[in-house]
């Protein structure tokens, strides 16, 4: 049975376009370019998933969200938006985003960060993996790693491999790039390049001060940066620590 599909979008080619992206793989059950609108037949309609926008007419996309969470619905929200600024990302995945992708967007990427997140929150033995993927995220936008670049996802893929199994941390070059590859059917050099930029953009926006808060320790300072494998580990052991 397909995961079902709530867009709500600023324009309506732009809900065109998304339907077009997912229609194969999903079932779109309402559309909206009026977040007043959008809020009450999801409500009615209970769809997996809403796919929105933050600039709508009615309510925007920020009060669509906190009202999800007000009525306790059960919906994963993926934000796809052509605002960069980092305190509105931030804001967006404070709302209740799960993913933050910034127009214009690849609709075979859309359709698997979905598909993603069906495997994460199918069955109730997922809570955690769920929470944990939350957990990441804030960490991530705390320290300054926007969520639309591709490091991030790889990033965060890593982290979950090494929280499940962390001996993969000694085996970076051999198990962990090359199995984040395989889920993003990508290479594990283009892995390790991805995931490298998005420490080196958190880094660039001096972010240091954020870092160490986040970590509680001052792991880092002035230039200083980690490895990839460092990072990694870094926030998985603060992952584990935090579910013990």
């Amino acid at each position: 049975m397909k995961k079902t599909v709530y867009v709500l979008q600023e324009k309506a080619d732009s809900i065109d376009q998304i339907v077009g992206y997912l229609k194969h793989n999903f079932d779109i059950v309402g559309s909206s370019t009026d977040g007043s609108r959008a809020l009450g037949e999801i409500a009615e309609l209970k769809p997996n998933f809403l796919v929105t926008g933050l600039i709508c007419s009615g309510i925007d996309g920020f009060a669509v969200m906190q009202g999800i969470k007000r009525l306790a619905l059960d919906i994963t929200t993926v934000v796809v938006s052509a605002i960069t600024n980092d305190e509105v990302i931030k804001l967006a995945m404070e709302s209740g985003a799960r993913y933050y992708m910034v127009k214009p967007i690849d609709g075979a990427v859309l359709s698997d960060r979905l598909a993603s997140l069906s495997e994460i929150t199918a069955g109730g033995g997922y809570r955690d993996r769920e929470s944990l993927d939350e957990k990441i995220s804030k960490i991530f936008i705390s320290v300054g790693i926007p969520p639309h670049i591709k490091g991030y996802a790889y990033l965060r893929e890593g982290v979950k491999m090494a929280v499940e199994s962390p001996e993969v941390i000694n085996n970076i070059t051999k198990k962990l790039y090359p199995g984040i590859g395989e889920k993003y059917r990508t290479s594990a050099s283009k892995v390790e390049r991805a995931i490298r930029h998005a420490i080196e953009v958190a880094w660039n926006r001096n972010r240091i001060d954020s870092i160490n808060s986040v970590f509680g320790v001052r792991a880092y300072v002035g230039s200083e940066k980690p490895t990839n494998g460092e990072f990694i580990a870094l926030v998985a052991d603060k992952m584990i620590l935090e579910r013990a």
